[in-house]
């Protein structure tokens, strides 16, 4: 049994030396069948466990090959609960003489952060507000109220049924942005907690699916703006984003549409369509493929409350045009609020950045007042949000100064515009790839 036997099996297992890599030898695995990755230097194979994990097998298999200390980091609050599930993963750790960061990350901006996120922690900016969540969502059920109460008074005419429309979309719009509060674990210290009032909010509130969010969403905030990894600028071949995209597909001669156009029939197919049509049907498909019943019942439960509310005045047909007249109208404040701060800025392949400046690179920020903060959800801090995830949305503007400091150290651009700047700036971005592909496709 060797030295100590006697203290059992475990014991020896715990004294033998452990098993050392290079990143030469990490980075082999990035395969869908094999990943391994690095946090805080020990090195985990996550292969068979990351279809378990509750945010996705993709996220995980997004940085398969690197270090992933930030982004665990980042998106786990209760570090206790979540390495108990790391403990069997664990494989080895990296070599003494290897770095603990890959592919040339900035050791000294990464040291920087990291004692910036440990500033955040001392200043209790990740300690959230109750009564702020709360009126949220008080004045969410407060507009749900006063639309049924416009066409129970007023009728069903087309005054009180447009103005009934705004109201729910503004409700929905809201509802969005708070379940995205809960979906980031940002409100209770308790991650089951949250779990539970975002399924409440995603599924009861909007007819939406948790898991479908989180497996999407969590994605994004991983690899930003990194195509084949962040969903969001994955466009079906509608859209050519950036200056890579836009150049590759001209110099193959893609023209699945006039992307020369794109600014234009952006609003058309783009903020009309993706909430009602695409992101509908993707929803639905999701819960019934995967089996994720739990979040069908929630959705369905929204589902019969609204005609339940609406048919005695609309009837089937007219409450199910009315509900897609809503999704409609939310599509296009959604649409808008979340490319302002993502589409203008880098779209490229994945360069391996440090976490900071990958989230600087795909980010930037809406001046803050208090109707920006209400409309985008404190997404006007686009930048803070995606480096502290977890974050409350009510503490970020006391953080930016902070970020804003570290930026002019490093040398890297924190951009802040005025909302209207930031809408228009959309327009530009499509107007610009749309030309780029135009000139490759005609002269490459």
């Amino acid at each position: 049994m060797g030295k100590g036997g006697n203290q059992g099996e475990g014991a020896t297992e715990r004294e033998a030396p452990m098993p050392t890599f290079s990143w030469e030898e990490i980075q082999k695995h990035n395969l869908r069948t094999d990943k391994w990755l690095v946090i805080d230097r020990k090195v985990y194979n996550v292969t068979k466990w990351s279809t378990r994990h509750p945010g996705g097998h993709r996220v995980i298999a997004h940085y398969a090959g690197e270090d992933a200390t930030d982004a665990f980091h980042a998106f786990h609050p209760d570090l206790d609960f979540v390495r108990k599930f790391l403990k069997p993963l664990l494989i080895g750790e990296l070599a003494p003489e290897e770095p603990s960061l890959d592919h040339g990350k900035s050791a000294q901006i990464t040291e920087d952060f990291r004692n910036l996120k440990k500033t955040a922690e001392d200043m209790n900016l990740f300690k959230s507000n109750h009564l702020f969540f709360f009126l949220l969502l008080a004045h969410i059920i407060v507009m749900e109220s006063i639309a049924w109460f416009t066409v129970f008074y007023f009728g069903n005419g087309w005054i009180p049924t447009l103005i009934t429309a705004f109201i729910l979309a503004t409700s929905q719009a809201q509802a969005g942005w708070l379940q995205h509060d809960y979906g980031h674990l940002s409100v209770y210290k308790k991650s089951k907690w949250n779990h539970i009032v975002h399924k409440f909010v995603i599924g009861h509130l909007k007819g939406a699916s948790a898991k479908w969010w989180n497996h999407r969403h969590f994605q994004h905030h991983a690899k930003p703006n990194i195509f084949n990894k962040d969903p969001d600028v994955k466009m079906l071949h509608v859209f050519v984003l950036g200056e890579w995209q836009a150049l590759e597909y001209g110099k193959k001669k893609l023209k699945y549409l006039p992307y020369n156009h794109q600014h234009k029939y952006f609003f058309l197919i783009g903020p009309p369509l993706l909430i009602p049509l695409y992101f509908q049907y993707q929803i639905i498909m999701t819960m019934i493929v995967h089996r994720h019943w739990v979040d069908l019942a929630w959705a369905i439960s929204y589902y019969v409350r609204f005609f339940c509310t609406y048919v005695p005045f609309y009837g089937i047909l007219g409450s199910l045009l009315f509900l897609n007249f809503i999704r409609f109208l939310e599509s296009h404040w959604f649409v808008w609020v979340t490319q302002m701060n993502h589409i203008v800025m880098e779209i490229d392949l994945d360069h391996y950045r440090d976490w900071f400046s990958s989230q600087l690179a795909a980010t930037c920020n809406v001046e803050q007042s208090f109707f920006n903060d209400w409309f985008s959800g404190h997404l006007n801090f686009q930048i803070e949000h995606h480096l502290f995830p977890t974050m409350p949305r009510h503490n970020l503007h006391k953080i930016a100064p902070l970020v804003k400091s570290l930026c002019a150290k490093h040398g890297i651009q924190y951009q802040e515009k005025p909302l209207l700047r930031a809408l228009l700036d959309i327009i530009s971005s499509l107007k610009k790839s749309g030309e780029l592909w135009l000139d490759a496709y005609l002269h490459k």
